[in-house]
């Protein structure tokens, strides 16, 4: 990578670090992206809304191959002392999408720069923690019949700047899900003449173990109660209403749509038993991120021609990326770039990007193109 670009990227991750928007809200992070870019390169810009994308055209008849970068920031206050730290308050960039963005505009200089033998498309996509900002963009899949799509994530623990990769999924599906219980009041001295949505409540955290047995599943499912909120506080008063609040995970997105599937049925039934009316709400929904093998093996003959530490991951990593969208949809691979073994975890106030990670991005991006041009 060009030293001017590498610290062209560099100011610009800064500058996004800065200026932190939440999932879709990243109306000043989608401006500015889009400014870099018209400022430093002749790519053709197409401003979808709440996001946009970038084309080096180099002929109608060459493949058409896609980079991802995601732009939103967390609900979190920066507590660490940085040159570049947030200017606004109980927002940051405390998951590298400001990297990610930088890492993918220093590649569109390069490209812009040197050529490329492939139309390439440069995605600037927003609502990545949501889950939601995948689905929008996934248009661009479809309209311009995209070949192939790469993209990445900085990760915690795995060795600095060597590249992590596995087939299949590498990364789980999830969905927030919260049971709604609404039964009927009474007063405490008199539990009888009410409807009280504990007792069902009770009996569904304790199915939940059998749900998830790890015996009767072909991967890893999880079912994590993240909050319990039944009745007030008030003494003298029943509970009338509760609410479940869990987060269901699992490698093959068809077994958490089967505990779904249990968790709602057995809720039904208890809503039937103790006279309760219950509804179920979805939030945070993500597919499970899965990777072709052979888009796999072009990242894995990359980071060994270019010298990079080659990490094949043992098991996909538990959390989740709304990437696996487009790879429904076409032939592409998710892989990570590691922030070093102790370095603090994403989501974590310590947490910064490290702006050297540009760099490896940028030439493993540029590796790519190179191999799909061959």
């Amino acid at each position: 990578m060009k030293v001017q670009n590498y610290e062209l990227a560099k100011k610009l991750r800064r500058e996004l670090h800065q200026h932190p928007e939440l999932s879709n809200e990243e109306v000043w992070t989608k401006q500015y992206l889009m400014d870099f870019l018209k400022a430093n390169t002749t790519l053709e810009l197409v401003d979808k809304g709440n996001w946009f994308y970038a084309i080096y055209r180099a002929g109608a008849d060459k493949p058409n191959i896609a980079f991802r970068a995601d732009f939103d920031a967390l609900p979190l206050d920066e507590v660490i002392e940085l040159p570049w730290a947030s200017k606004i308050p109980g927002k940051a960039h405390k998951c590298g999408h400001d990297g990610h963005s930088a890492t993918l505009a220093g590649f569109a200089l390069e490209v812009d720069q040197e050529g490329a033998d492939q139309n390439i498309f440069f995605l600037f996509q927003p609502a990545e923690e949501t889950g939601d900002g995948a689905v929008q963009c996934t248009e661009l899949i479809k309209e311009h019949q995209i070949d192939e799509i790469y993209g990445y994530h900085n990760m915690s623990g795995q060795p600095y700047k060597s590249i992590g990769i596995i087939d299949g999924t590498i990364m789980c599906a999830s969905k927030g899900m919260t049971i709604h219980f609404e039964g009927a009041p009474a007063h405490a001295s008199q539990p009888e003449t009410g409807n009280n949505p504990s007792f069902a409540i009770g009996n569904i955290l304790g199915a939940i173990p059998g749900f998830i047995a790890p015996e009767t599943h072909k991967g890893l499912i999880l079912c994590t109660v993240v909050q319990i909120d039944v009745g007030e506080k008030a003494f003298g008063l029943a509970a009338s209403k509760g609410d479940l609040r869990m987060t269901i995970r699992a490698l093959y997105e068809e077994e958490m749509e089967r505990l779904q599937e249990n968790l709602e049925n057995l809720a039904k039934e208890q809503a039937e038993e103790f006279g309760l009316k219950v509804s179920f709400e979805y939030n945070d929904e993500f597919p499970e991120t899965a990777n072709h093998k052979e888009n796999a093996d072009k990242i894995r003959l990359v980071a060994k021609e270019k010298g990079m530490e080659l990490v094949e991951l043992k098991e996909a990593a538990r959390p989740s990326e709304d990437f696996g969208h487009y790879t429904k949809l076409t032939k592409g691979a998710f892989f990570f770039i590691g922030n070093g073994e102790d370095y603090p975890h994403i989501h974590n106030t310590a947490f910064d990007f490290r702006d050297e990670l540009i760099e490896t991005g940028v030439e493993l991006y540029k590796g790519l193109v190179q191999l799909t041009g061959n």
